[in-house]
């Protein structure tokens, strides 16, 4: 198998916390909608779409937030590792560990919708490699594997 580790996974204000911090090294605000879309984003436990979200802030803002202005906090988000995408299905979850950079690795349960986050140096280096054997210059390899999570099994 190769090579995974595990990380403290930090969880509500913790979370938010580091995300902050981490958002504020690389140059950029934590605005007040930046936090309530993170809040936001990190109670769910599947993935999020960007609609998903923008229902919930303006329920507690009480006020509508198109989600055109998620989506682009949630780039934001993805570009500096507080967010990851699950490209299969659209949707995001909040990075547990945002100041930890690597490629990840998604089971996508199709039954259910939850995706487990895996990281695994060794495998994503290795697609990695086969990339530029290529002549490719990866960026960013997105890696997702459909099935049944172990409850739908």
């Amino acid at each position: 198998m190769g090579q995974q580790h595990q990380h403290l996974e930090p969880t509500g204000d913790s979370l938010a916390d580091e995300a902050k911090h981490t958002l504020e090294q690389q140059g950029e605000q934590w605005t007040d909608m930046r936090s309530a879309i993170f809040e936001v984003l990190a109670g769910f436990e599947k993935p999020a779409s960007a609609y998903d979200i923008a229902d919930l802030v303006s329920q507690k803002r009480g006020k509508r937030v198109a989600p055109n202005s998620v989506y682009r906090i949630l780039d934001v988000f993805v570009n500096n590792n507080l967010a990851m995408r699950v490209e299969s299905a659209n949707a995001y979850i909040a990075n547990a560990h945002p100041g930890c950079v690597h490629d990840c690795i998604f089971l996508v349960c199709e039954t259910c919708g939850e995706a487990t986050h895996i990281d695994d140096d060794t495998l994503s280096q290795g697609v990695r490699k086969v990339a530029q054997s290529h002549g490719f210059v990866p960026e960013r390899p997105v890696m997702e594997v459909l099935g049944r999570c172990a409850k739908c099994a």
